[in-house]
């Protein structure tokens, strides 16, 4: 199967999109049955569902392209943590323009990304390897950055004093509704992402790529598909939308968490799985992600409405991952 016919196969409701529907509609089944005393029918429920998958489903986009073209990044979480530390500091503590805010951060993002897609493709280390060394190093380098503290309104002043910071508009517009409060602006920017992402992925010849490089790499090599930049440009799309993501994240929390965003990468992870990309590469994409993320997002809300311990959340989803996996494997023999 050519790369564009394996694009075309899951633009359609093949089996991976067939499967990935299937397990939303459970989800949603199960919503309508376990509903939280009526809690499941309200509007309010679902706004907040869409609000709260936002931040990972923007991580998800980008992780889709690595995990197609045969790879991982596990420091999608970490960046995410010294983007909203840089965010805050550059927002609420040196008073910086929102635009310049916005690209500075922009830049880290895509500079994690592309060193952990250098290491992988260029000196051919192991993704996992990579990119686990990258979250430890981006995870570290949030702590450096805020002194191990929370980049908050509150400023320490030379004399021991503090002194209170307005929130900056900007964080405030990312943080706000529109369309009458129905929808949050980090969902429309999630939904603008994953647009984005569908186009770069099934109408450029950079997702065509993605596809035959994880497909198959040497074969893709020795038919002059660029694998070196193709890979790193994926490791760069995968940080700026950790980037996204942490900016996002800031505004939410109104601070700069050093701490924040640990285990978000495998919720991400998770959700591109769940809706049906192989980790072995080569299938998948951004319209099965989506799905995957709306189911994580409705089974955390189911859970949560019904009064479930988080405990109890982290290995069910634990259970689905691996079923997940099992599927896809027992389809591909």
């Amino acid at each position: 199967m050519t790369p564009t016919q394996n694009i075309k196969s899951f633009s359609a409701l093949g089996n991976p999109a067939l499967r990935a529907c299937l397990a939303l509609a459970l989800m949603l089944f199960l919503g309508i049955i376990f509903n939280g005393d009526g809690a499941f029918f309200k509007t309010g429920t679902h706004r907040d569902a869409l609000r709260q998958i936002s931040v990972y489903g923007i991580l998800a986009c980008g992780l889709t392209p690595v995990i197609v073209s045969g790879g991982i990044d596990l420091a999608v979480g970490s960046v995410l943590a010294l983007v909203a530390v840089c965010a805050a500091k550059m927002a609420i503590h040196w008073n910086w323009p929102s635009a310049l805010t916005v690209i500075a951060c922009l830049m880290v993002g895509a500079a994690c990304g592309g060193v952990s897609g250098l290491i992988t493709a260029k000196l051919r280390l192991q993704p996992f390897i990579a990119t686990l060394a990258m979250m430890v190093f981006a995870r570290g380098l949030a702590k450096y950055a805020s002194g191990g503290m929370k980049i908050s309104t509150a400023i320490l002043n030379p004399d021991g004093t503090y002194r209170y910071a307005e929130v900056p508009p900007f964080f405030r517009f990312l943080d706000s509704r529109v369309l009458g409060g129905n929808v949050s602006v980090v969902t429309i920017i999630f939904l603008v992402f994953a647009a984005v992402a569908w186009i770069l992925m099934s109408k450029h010849i950079w997702g065509r790529h993605i596809y035959a490089t994880g497909g198959n790499e040497l074969a893709s090599r020795f038919s002059g598909v660029p694998v070196v930049s193709v890979k790193i440009l994926a490791y760069i799309v995968s940080g700026t939308c950790a980037a996204v993501a942490g900016i996002c994240q800031a505004a939410q929390e109104q601070q700069g968490d050093p701490e924040t965003g640990a285990g978000y990468e495998l919720v991400a992870i998770a959700m591109v799985v769940i809706g049906g990309t192989s980790l072995a590469g080569g299938r998948g994409g951004i319209g099965l992600t989506l799905l995957g993320v709306l189911t994580i997002g409705y089974l955390d809300k189911i859970l949560s409405i019904n009064a479930v311990p988080e405990a109890g959340r982290l290995m069910l989803t634990g259970g689905i991952i691996v079923a997940a996996v099992l599927t896809q494997s027992r389809k591909k023999n």
